[in-house]
């Protein structure tokens, strides 16, 4: 619980500006979003390997693909932190048509709210994961938690690529400087 406290904290002081950042330019903040797409894409091919891995039996393998996709997560979080409060955030360009921008909406409060719900349950299945052999989890609760963090994680992920492309890719957008608050 430590974990995720202090990293809302990280996300909920950075939204308010508790801490400073370098200066990053509209460019900056271009070129971390695009890093920040390619991680997460990362982070869901490792967490689908680390699935399919586990479902086959290969528990080294699934061990190092969600040790890995947690980690390229605490990238994700160096990486955006800076970005929004130091450079700022896009938003959808006024020229996307309504329904367009309505399912931009809709992908980015359900990436928002899973990435938020997900976290305890993820950092509690990687501890689980860590602290314990494989057939001492068998006697706890990590695959039935892991399921639910990794099916939570997965879409999360997925749908934060997906409005990445349609904000940056597809219907353009307009850029928002530093500590705009989102509340």
């Amino acid at each position: 619980m430590v974990l995720t406290a202090i990293g809302y904290f990280l996300v909920a002081g950075t939204f308010e500006g508790w801490f400073p950042y370098p200066n990053i330019t509209e460019s900056g903040v271009d070129l971390l979003g695009h890093a920040i797409a390619v991680v997460n894409t990362l982070a869901t091919i490792c967490l689908v390997a680390g699935w399919y891995w586990i479902r086959k039996g290969a528990v080294d393998k699934h061990r190092k693909a969600m040790g890995s996709a947690f980690g390229l997560i605490l990238v994700f979080l160096v990486m955006y932190l800076p970005k929004v409060g130091g450079g700022g955030q896009k938003a959808i360009a006024d020229a996307a048509p309504d329904l367009v921008a309505l399912g931009y909406f809709i992908m980015l409060a359900i990436h928002i709210v899973l990435s938020a719900l997900a976290m305890p349950v993820v950092v509690y299945a990687l501890l689980l994961g860590l602290s314990h052999t494989p057939s001492e989890l068998r006697e706890t609760r990590h695959a039935q938690i892991g399921r639910i963090a990794a099916a939570s994680w997965i879409l999360s992920l997925v749908l934060g690529v997906a409005t990445y492309v349609i904000l940056n890719h597809t219907y353009g957008n307009t850029f928002e400087p530093a500590f705009v608050l989102l509340f």
